[in-house]
């Protein structure tokens, strides 16, 4: 048992995203929609199904199953984030809401999505538990989350940001060990039977994020992202000297045709929900 209520961790991933919704949808959102199909193939969206859609973000996953033909529900914790999401979607409900306490009845839904949500939440399990509880029994709910270690790739901005001699903030939140959960696809697939998911299963997804090296580093310079509030909360001198080192580390990633490939991995896992009250997790 743990004192750990996730309040820290979570106000701390509000204030990262707070007004960096446009930022986000011109950058990062993009490397983000790859496992789109695959998470919606896991919970069968299509048309009838009706799909609540959890960190939507700039409204990429909504847009897919709507265009499916699903009924579409989506909340964010970043009013931002929600405005995009109604644009994407004029027919969607949209709202502000976040984990682990969503405003919704039990067994609303027949799906429930949340791509790459578990990263940016203080108590994965209750989410995991409140994801359960508003789907219908026996209906799918798929998370996915990015894999530890990250794909080289992914760990770019963060190598610059090292290499320029930046450390990680010691008073930055992070989860305890008893509330946080591997990164793995075993890690993943014990943590979905412990918030009372049945029949889960998990896969690794990897690809080469194609992106221009501008794109790449604007979107970290507009402070999008752990790593990119990180970068603009440097001083001008530091951030050029991560940019350097940036420029320095993408040459690596460099295609012919001027572009960088940027490798990629996440997990992609998915369940049913089970019938019945779900007894919130004690810790996590």
């Amino acid at each position: 048992m743990t004192g750990f209520d996730g309040s820290g961790f979570d106000e701390s991933g509000r204030s990262i995203w707070s007004g960096r919704a446009v930022a986000y949808a011109e950058s990062f959102a993009a490397v983000c929609a790859y496992p789109i199909g695959d998470l919606l193939d896991a919970v069968g969206a299509g048309p009838g199904v009706h799909l609540l859609d959890v960190g939507t973000g700039s409204g990429n996953v909504a847009a897919a199953a709507y265009a499916r033909g699903a009924r579409i529900t989506a909340v964010d914790a970043e009013p931002g984030m929600v405005e995009l999401t109604a644009q994407a979607v004029p027919t969607a409900d949209v709202r502000v809401a976040e984990l682990p306490v969503l405003p919704f009845a039990d067994a609303t839904f027949d799906a429930v999505t949340a791509n790459f949500v578990l990263d940016h939440v203080g108590r994965p399990r209750r989410a995991l538990a409140e994801l359960n509880r508003v789907t219908r029994p026996g209906g799918r709910i798929a998370v996915t989350v990015w894999c530890v270690p990250a794909g080289s790739g992914q760990a770019l901005l963060g190598r610059a940001t090292e290499a320029a001699g930046v450390r990680r903030p010691p008073h930055r939140a992070v989860l305890p060990p008893e509330t946080d959960f591997p990164r793995t696809e075993r890690g993943l697939l014990d943590l979905l039977p412990a918030a009372g998911l049945a029949h889960p299963s998990c896969r690794t997804l990897a690809w080469d994020h194609l992106t221009s090296a501008g794109q790449w580093w604007q979107g970290a310079a507009s402070g999008v992202g752990f790593t990119g509030h990180l970068i603009a909360a440097q001083p001008a001198a530091t951030r050029a000297e991560i940019k350097r080192h940036f420029d320095l580390l993408s040459a690596g990633f460099t295609t012919p045709d001027g572009r960088l490939a940027l490798p990629h991995q996440a997990l992609l896992a998915g369940a049913t929900a089970q019938p019945g009250p779900v007894p919130v997790p004690r810790t996590g």
